[in-house]
């Protein structure tokens, strides 16, 4: 009987072909597991109304870990346009299953590692003194908090009455907006607590100094937003004095994206809300090599998720043989493997994955700077089991 159990959740498009690329790698290595798929994506939006049905909800909560492919979320109209007629007038509100998953079960941590693998063709360069050449080594792991925030779903387009008039105390919406009918407006809210933003705050130093990294930088937007931003700022400040030998400094959103092109090796642990979370480990990925190389885990404290940050693609989906990249789903596996006590295993992956990379022989379509499409093949582009078979001889 196998050791552990996995939900499998492939979701849609591409996600449907890199997480068998990835459990075949975690067979590869000796990982004793059963895999239970379970149904999420776009197809049961489609057909039930329901893209994260509770027989999903009910086997993640027997199981507790899961390995997710990606999501297709398409905006409100375009989502009611293609719920199946008889589904109609009957109250469904399309909501991603993602971020119901993370919110559903508690998935407040989010960790993103970017770390770039010596010989990636994609790796970010600059200019040097005199014109040379310098490839700077990235290693930065983004701590997001998951559930809160502008993420959190709390939002109107024409509100209430009663939601509308609550608004209208706040002076600064009286002055700015109180001349627009509720009918035209839309309204998001972002939302912070103190209890999850300590937690991801200490989720963020505890893995600093677990893995020796010297500096946290919190990347947010204090100056303007001082209530949510400046509360996270505030904490920022109260956990570090128990941190002495780690450098903690912040930086705003928009400062953070010049910075991270300009010197990406100085920074280590970022923090960040889930906006600007989201925001800044897609910056920081681009200098790894892209979506493909960007793995995360989403992490409660009882049900593990574990994910590519890239889409679904669907352009990609119906392409034989798949030519997508599997490895920022290999490497979202080897995270899981972390988070059970499988760290010898996880590691026996990334040095196979960074054997790969670095020997060159087998590469996919976008580390060869290729346009995604069935012709890649012929220039030359490894497909999507090709590279899972390279990594795993490399094993």
């Amino acid at each position: 009987m196998a050791k552990r159990t996995v939900v499998t959740m492939p979701g849609d498009g591409i996600g449907k072909t890199v997480l068998p690329a990835a459990i075949r790698v975690l067979d590869a290595v000796g990982f004793d597991a059963e895999y239970v798929h379970a149904d999420i994506g776009w197809d049961f939006w489609c057909k039930e109304g329901n893209p994260l049905p509770q027989r999903t909800l009910d086997l993640l909560q027997e199981h507790k870990i899961s390995l997710f492919g990606a999501i297709t979320s398409k905006p409100k109209t375009e989502a009611l346009e293609e719920l199946a007629p008889e589904l109609h007038d009957k109250g469904y509100v399309y909501f991603s299953p993602i971020v119901g998953l993370r919110q559903h079960f508690g998935l407040d941590i989010c960790a993103r590692p970017c770390k770039s693998f010596v010989g990636n063709p994609l790796n970010f360069i600059r200019k040097g003194p005199k014109d040379t050449i310098e490839e700077p080594e990235v290693d930065v792991v983004v701590f997001r908090q998951n559930t809160e925030g502008l993420y959190g779903g709390v939002e109107w387009t024409n509100p209430s009455e009663q939601v509308h008039a609550a608004m209208m105390t706040h002076p600064q919406f009286a002055k700015n907006f109180g001349w627009c009918p509720k009918e035209e407006l839309a309204i998001s809210t972002r939302i912070f607590t103190k209890k999850y933003s300590e937690r991801i705050i200490r989720a963020a130093f505890e893995y600093a100094q677990k893995f020796g990294y010297e500096r946290v930088t919190l990347c947010e937007k204090p100056n303007v937003l001082r209530e949510t931003s400046g509360m996270m700022l505030a904490i920022c400040r109260e956990v570090e004095k128990e941190y002495k030998h780690i450098w903690f400094d912040y930086s705003n959103i928009d400062a953070q994206m010049m910075w991270l092109t300009k010197d990406p090796e100085k920074y280590g642990v970022i923090i960040a809300g889930n906006m600007f979370g989201d925001i800044v480990s897609d910056g920081f990925a681009g200098l790894i090599g892209g979506l493909g190389f960007a793995c995360s885990a989403n992490v409660g404290e009882e049900v593990a998720i574990f994910e590519p940050t890239h889409g679904s693609a669907p352009k990609y989906e119906d392409l034989n043989p798949s030519i997508v990249n599997p490895i920022a789903m290999i490497l979202s596996a080897c995270m899981m493997l972390d988070h059970i006590g499988e760290t010898e295993k996880a590691q026996q992956i990334r040095t196979a994955v960074a054997t790969v990379v670095e020997e060159g022989k087998v590469r996919a379509y976008d580390m060869l700077k290729l346009r995604g499409c069935q012709e890649v093949i012929e220039q030359g582009a490894a497909t999507t089991d090709q590279m899972a078979d390279a990594i795993i001889a490399a094993l």
